[in-house]
Order: C-alpha cells, then structure tokens, then sequence
C-alpha cells in the first residue's frame, strides 16, 4: 500500500467492510467502512473530473459530519491538501487563511452561508473559483454547486492514489504570537507516524465505539478520527458537543473510548441525572488542551472511567505526551511520558538538557512533527532545529520521565480547549481609534478554563467597556473576545518596551466573571 492516508480509509474498507464506520451523534447517518469508503471514492472521482490537480488547496468549512471525513480522506487520495477551517471564525480572519493558503476550492455546510456569501462578494480577496455547498434546507447560492449533486454522480470506483510520503496532506493554521494564523504543514509521512506513535500508547480493543466531540478542524479531534479509521474503530461524531447528549450516546453506542478536553469533561460531571445513564462501556476519555485539576481525575476514577491525558500540538500532528489513566492520579498535574515513537526534551536558554525537575522549553523529536510553516521559513526556522520542535511551552521532567507544564513562553491561553493568543486580540483591541494601549492576560474560568480579560489604556475618557466588547464582536471569533474590560492609566513594560504579562496577572488575580 503506498503511503497515501486516504489509502488507510481504502484497506480498512476491505478488511472490515460492514463494520460500523462512522455514526452521526444525532442519529441521521450510519455508515460502515465499505459505505464511507464509496463515497470518499465518489467525491474524489468526481473533483478530479472537475479538475483539480495535485498540491490543490481545498478549505473545509464544514461542522462535524460525513461529509467532513469523506471529503479529507477524497482530497488525500487525489493528492489535494485540505484546509479545514475554524468555523468559529469571522469572514476577515477566515479571508487571511483561504489566501494565505492559496486554496481554489471551498466546501461549506448551509449554516455558515452567511459568512460564505460575504467571503464569495470581495472577489479576489481570495482566490477561491469552486463554491460546494452541502444541501441542507437552506437553497443552493447562485454562486455554488451542490456538494451532494456532484459527489452522487460520479463512480465509487477507486481512483489512483496521486500523492503519498512528503507530499503535503493538510495545512491547519494556528495563531501566532505575532497576531496572524501561521499555516502548519503536514504530510502523508507526518500523519501516517502520527498513527503509528498513537497506536503504540493508545490501547484501542477489537469491537471498540469512540466518541468523538471536539471539532474536526482541530488536530486534536482529526488525528483520533483517523487513527480510528486506521485501526477499524467506530466513531460516533458529534455534530456540536453537548454534555447531556454525550451521556446519551454513551449509553445508547455502548461508547467505549472518547475524547474531551478538561472543560467538557467538567460539564458532563455537572448534568443532575448522571446517576440515570448506564455508561459502564466506557473504559476511558482521551483529555487534553488544558491542565486537568486532580478533582477532575478523582471525580471519573469514582465511577470506574479511566481519564488519559494528552499533550501535543499542530505542530506535532497531535501526540507529543501521553498520562495513562493508571498513573493520572499518583502523578497528578503531570501530562506524562513521551509518546511511542516520540522523544522529549527539557532545555535551559543555552540548549542544554535540564536536571530533573528543573524547568525549562519542551523539545519534541518525531516523524509526525511538520514538515514547516506554510510560506513561513523564518517561523519554520526558529521552531525546528536539528530535528527537534521547540513547543514554547516551559516544563519539568522527573527522573521517570514524567513531564509536567510549568507555564507557557508565548502567554497563550486556553478557554474551552481553544487556543488564544494575547497579541492577536491586542492587535484587534489596538484597531479602536479610543485605545491608547491594550494587553490581554488569561483569567481563570469556572466554566472555561481561562477566559481573556482586555487590559485598556483609553485615549478617551468616555470609552466604555460594552464599546470595547461591541467592538471586538466584529474582528474576532467568540471564544477569542475579552469577557471583561479593565481600565488603566498605564502598562507595565520592560525596559525593551515589552509588556509584562507576570506583573498584570499579579495585579490582576481575580476570578473570570463569566
């Protein structure tokens, strides 16, 4: 079998063809592997009648559904390169991806045709020609085509496999601390040792049903799905996640293995009839994204659900460390030891290894970090050095190899599983003609984790919070926005002019109101 990813869709097909394959968390779809397999094969058939070429980039703006996974594994067997997208986008964010990638081709579900429209109206903003649009209720734009019109038409035959090895497969883009998206390039290679490493620490069981509930335009939610696929698990996909649903198709799937991030995972603890769902198939959740609170591990230990903690990147494809459910609570706080085909590092500003337990930058060495920054060799050439990708992020090592995060160089936060970065909503706070200065820090959050808090310097006295927070609604997604506002008379910065994000978290301590 050449190293294509779609390819690994393709065998599983053949070995387990009427094994479940994909169940859709609202109950409308079933499909086994032969079925996803056909119309993988019919979209891929059908894009390159409508000539697509090798090294195309196609942009996914697409919720959690078949057509998201038929469409990855499409583009992999055509030799494409998807761009799968964060819905949770606004059009001038979204318009700085879909260029900087080049992607000609959008594929978007009916709910985000709003966004899609006013995209399709600023012309070349972006470069995209082919419009499909999954039919819904909603009619067909008069600029698009019918995703499901164009994928039914063409043969289930396979087609022959056009990329493989370093060929690039996707390219997901993840904020900078200089406020723009960067564009993480994977390969077929990457992935395919994502796989391999995952499946060296990750102990699926022959019948296994997992439930997916975080958006597949994460790495952290594709990577499991592939790896699913890979190893003939079914996955039942939530369309959006919701923490009463969740128990129901555990129960009902007789869910065995899952993955939410921390806060997920603390909404479902929260739902008052837990006691009433039979959940005595799961074994154990992936968890990641966030630290996850000894409570947290010692709440699911208590009815018999092993948590397993992950830490990774996009960069990384995904695995970089991994915390088994048998250790989660000896070790608490800890996100593990390095992955199967993984190696880490712990190094002082000199490069040089630290003693145990003494802080330093995470280094991870593997064949499923990325090939490099799309269009970004100065970005590509400070994080992978000699092998190694330098995460940023500060951690300790114990002398058996367990890691733990200290803290975060780029001052990044993480509200609900999503990353923000400060500079990007510094850079969008700055756009107001009333703000003189702005800082972002990260509060802790009951219900997310850590919500931002917009530190302002106002040019006018009169500014108010609700215009700061009105203004943002335009130029950042949700999960990006300020929660709060505070005014300042100045900002603490070094004598280099940098802001000094440890000093306004000390004067700044105060739980997230939200």
């Amino acid at each position: 079998m050449q190293n294509n990813v779609g390819l690994c869709l393709t065998k599983r097909a053949f070995l387990n063809p009427d094994r479940e394959a994909y169940v859709d968390g609202n109950g409308d779809l079933r499909l086994t592997f032969a079925q996803l397999n056909a119309r993988s094969n019919q979209l891929a058939n059908a894009l390159l009648a409508d000539g697509i070429e090798k090294g195309d980039r196609v942009a996914l703006l697409l919720m959690n559904s078949a057509e998201f996974v038929e469409a990855f594994f499409a583009i992999a067997k055509v030799g494409a390169v998807a761009v799968p997208l964060n819905w949770r986008l606004v059009p001038d964010e979204l318009e700085f991806i879909i260029k900087n990638a080049g992607a000609k081709r959008i594929i978007f579900d009916e709910e985000f045709l709003g966004s899609v429209s006013e995209l399709q109206s600023r012309g070349d903003k972006t470069d995209i020609s082919h419009w499909l649009q999954v039919e819904g209720e909603a009619s067909i734009a008069p600029f698009a085509q019918s995703y499901q019109r164009l994928r039914d038409t063409a043969s289930q035959a396979e087609p022959e496999p056009r990329g493989s090895e370093d060929d690039m497969l996707y390219i997901m883009y993840t904020s900078g601390t200089t406020g723009l998206p960067k564009g993480v390039v994977h390969t077929h290679n990457t992935v395919l040792w994502g796989l391999f490493t995952m499946t060296g620490n990750i102990s699926f069981e022959e019948g296994d049903r997992f439930l997916g509930a975080l958006p597949l335009f994460h790495v952290g939610a594709l990577a499991p799905l592939t790896l699913s696929i890979y190893q003939g698990v079914t996955s039942v996909v939530m369309r959006s996640f919701d923490p009463v649903r969740a128990w129901q198709l555990i129960q009902d799937e007789k869910i065995t293995t899952g993955l939410a991030v921390p806060a997920m995972l603390n909404f479902m603890l929260q739902v008052p009839n837990l006691k009433d769902f039979d959940f005595s198939s799961l074994r154990w959740m992936l968890t990641g994204a966030a630290p996850v609170p000894v409570s947290l591990l010692e709440a699911y230990q208590a009815i018999d659900i092993g948590i397993l903690q992950v830490y990774g990147l996009t960069e990384t494809g995904g695995p970089a460390c991994l915390m088994d459910a048998e250790n989660g609570v000896r070790k608490a706080g800890s996100t593990g030891k390095a992955y199967f085909h993984t190696d880490i590092r712990i190094v002082d500003e000199e490069g040089n290894d630290c003693p145990p337990d003494v802080a330093g930058e995470i280094l991870v060495r593997g064949k499923h970090n990325m090939k490099e920054y799309w269009d970004n060799p100065e970005a590509t050439a400070k994080t992978l050095v000699n092998g190694w990708l330098h995460t940023g992020d500060i951690a300790t090592m114990d002398e058996e190899g367990f890691v733990t995060i200290a803290d975060r160089i780029k001052d990044m936060i993480i509200s609900g599983g999503e990353n923000v970065y400060p500079a990007e909503v510094e850079n969008a706070l700055m756009a107001h003609p009333d703000i003189a200065e702005a800082a972002v820090i990260g509060q802790q959050s009951e219900k997310w984790g850590e919500s931002p808090l917009a530190i302002v310097v106002a040019k006018n006295e009169s500014l108010s919070e609700a215009e700061v927070l009105d203004h943002c609604k335009s130029k950042l997604a949700g999960f990006k926005r300020p929660k709060a506002v505070v005014f300042v008379e100045n900002i603490p910065r070094n004598p280099s002019g940098k802001i000094l994000k440890r000093v306004l978290r000390e004067q700044h301590p105060t739980q997230a109101s939200e």
